[in-house]
This record gives C-alpha cells, structure tokens and sequence, in this order.
C-alpha cells in the first residue's frame, strides 16, 4: 500500500508501535518546533498540521466521551487518540464528534481540513488482558443502573450492595473501575468515604456497550383489537395472577415517552422460574411461530427485573433497561431508544 499519512512527533513508545502496525501510515519520532501545544504533526496530500495526540491502552465508551470533552475545551487544537483496542461504539462516539482515532485493530478515521483518512479494521482486539475489570452486566449492570438512577446521590459501598442487592465486595470492584475510567469522584476516606458519579451519559453508554446478555424469547399471540388495549390486558392480567414481571421495549417506551410508531409487539420480562406457555395461558394467549404480538422475556436470573417501577398503573422496566432493549431491537429500536433518551432520561 502506497504512503498515505506521515505522523512526525515526540511519541511514547506504545504510539509509535501502534502507528507503525496502520497499513500506510508512517511515524517519525522528533521534537516538534510550535508555539502551540501541538504534540504532533499529521501530513497528508501536502497538508500539515499541528495536533494533540493521546495515548490508551483500551478505548470504550467512557473513555471516548472524556475525550470528546477535552477536544471541547480546546477546539482549535485537534486531537488524534492512538489506542491499542478501541471498541465499537467508542468509534462512533469520536466519529460523530470529530476526533480523529487510530488503533492497533487498524481502526483508524482522521478527518481534518485537507486530510480524510477511514481505514476499517478489525471488530475485536486479540490480545488478551491478565486481570480484566468487571464489565458493567449482570449484576454489575445493575449496580451501574443505580447509579444512573440517582445520579447526584453519594454513595457509601454499603449504600448502594444494598440498593442494587449485591455483595458489597462487587460494588468496591465495579466502583474501583469506574473510578479508573473518571467516571465517579471520590470524597473521603475510611467509613466516611462516599462516590459520585461525574459523567452519566458516559456510564450510561458504557453500560449499553458492555450489557450483552443472552435472553430466552418466546412469542405468543394474544387477541386484541389494538396495541393500547393490548399493553392494557397484559398489564392487567399479569398482576391479577402476581406474577412478578416488567414491559420494556416500545411498549414501556410509550408509557414513558409517547412515539408515532406501530407497536407490533408487547415484550414483558419476567421471572427466570415462570412457565411461558402458563403466563401465556395466563393473558388467555397461546404460543406460535409467527405472527405474535406478545414476547416473554427471561434470563437466567432476574436482573432484567432491577428497579422496576409503576407507570400509568403497569409495571414496566426502569428506563435504562427499555432504552437498552430498544437500542437492541431491530423494528426501529434505536430510534425510539434516543427518543425514550431525550424525552425520558435526560442525558
């Protein structure tokens, strides 16, 4: 491949051999003469120019986010972020937001005033860590929810074990991430040691990146002449039978946050130990291969159940459980997901 982007600067070590692995770029380590705070400067096609360059070992979503702030404050200085592993919604993150990224995956998008640069590289990294953090799922996904859910609240470790019902063990080690990440402040010390979250739409999306959980789907139809008098007999039935459950997906996201939509399908969590042919029989539905307008949702425990509330009379999922089966439902899910985001959850 033919010479595409020279990088000439006073570079770590670990960017410079990151660089090198990028298919037609090429680096050069020297001091770089500006009076700017330019660290670094990117040639392309004739053009140079003075950049900040950052350095990370692993880039995801809340990294992605601190950077876009830095890039704010300083917006006559571009910044180019070399990592080793980037994620894919980190990617997007800084795409959306003008700052340029090249990784060791041979990721790389630099897109500056007479530079353009988009190479795709590989989705996952191969290199494997020797003690990854706790990934924000499960249990540790509901620890992250209720700090979303409180967001100015601080926190004692034995506060929050027992909000999201927990060992506090696993808080200190989600905490312990998250205070890496930047995402919580720290005030205090011994007993009296509380923590804040800092950035919550960074932890809201480094939770929607990291949440990845298979979940048993079984459809069924039950008969009804329109979705709202659906959403209304499946609410309805359920509590008459106490069965411990929770809408998400579109028809939550209507309770909450109206959207002009169809709503094919009511989707309802619930508890790991129900029969769904018996909650079925329950909403006077049955199960079918086609055509249904009910999904029962389960997972191996009931996390996807955390902090759910009332809403309009239903129990429904909290709001970062519907945006987050939204965001991961493919009948224009990821639109009514920013809708539920802007109207709903604010940030």
């Amino acid at each position: 491949m033919a010479e595409i982007v020279k990088i000439e600067g006073d570079l770590e070590t670990d960017a410079i051999r990151v660089l090198r692995g990028i298919p037609g770029i090429t680096v050069k380590r020297m001091p770089v003469k500006s009076e700017t705070r330019a660290d670094a400067v990117i040639e392309f096609s004739g053009t140079r120019r003075g950049v900040a360059l950052e350095f990370k070992q692993r880039l995801n979503s809340a990294n992605a986010w601190q950077v876009v702030h830095q890039a704010g404050e300083h917006p006559e200085m571009p910044i180019i972020l070399v990592a080793e592993e980037s994620t894919g919604d980190a990617r997007a993150i800084l795409r959306s937001h003008g700052v340029a990224l090249l990784d060791g995956l041979g990721n790389a998008h630099v897109e500056m005033p007479g530079i353009l640069l988009h190479l795709e590289g590989s989705a996952r990294g191969t290199r494997q860590s020797k003690a990854r953090p706790p990934k924000l799922a499960g249990k540790a996904g509901v620890i992250t929810q209720a700090l979303l859910l409180s967001p100015d609240r601080q926190w004692h470790i034995t506060e929050l074990a027992d909000e999201a019902e927990v060992s506090p063990s696993l808080v200190h080690r989600v905490l312990g991430r998250l205070e890496a990440e930047d995402l919580v402040d720290v005030e205090g010390a011994g007993p009296k040691t509380v923590r804040t979250i800092t950035d919550p739409t960074a932890l809201l999306d480094l939770w929607a990146e990291e949440e990845k959980r298979r979940s048993m789907r079984t459809l069924g139809y039950v008969l009804a002449q329109t979705p709202r008098q659906l959403i209304e007999s499946v609410g309805t039935e359920l509590q008459k039978a106490e069965i411990v459950h929770a809408m998400t997906g579109a028809a939550a996201a209507s309770l909450f946050a109206p959207f002009a939509t169809a709503i094919p399908v009511v989707e309802v969590w619930t508890s790991a130990i129900e029969a769904p042919s018996l909650l079925l029989k329950v909403l006077g539905g049955e199960i079918v291969a086609e055509g249904s307008n009910v999904a029962i949702l389960q997972q191996k425990d009931d996390t996807p159940l955390a902090f759910r509330e009332r809403q309009m009379g239903k129990w429904v999922s909290n709001r970062f459980r519907i945006y987050f089966d939204l965001l991961n439902d493919p009948r224009r899910g990821p639109e009514q997901a920013q809708h539920l985001r802007r109207e709903a959850i604010g940030f």
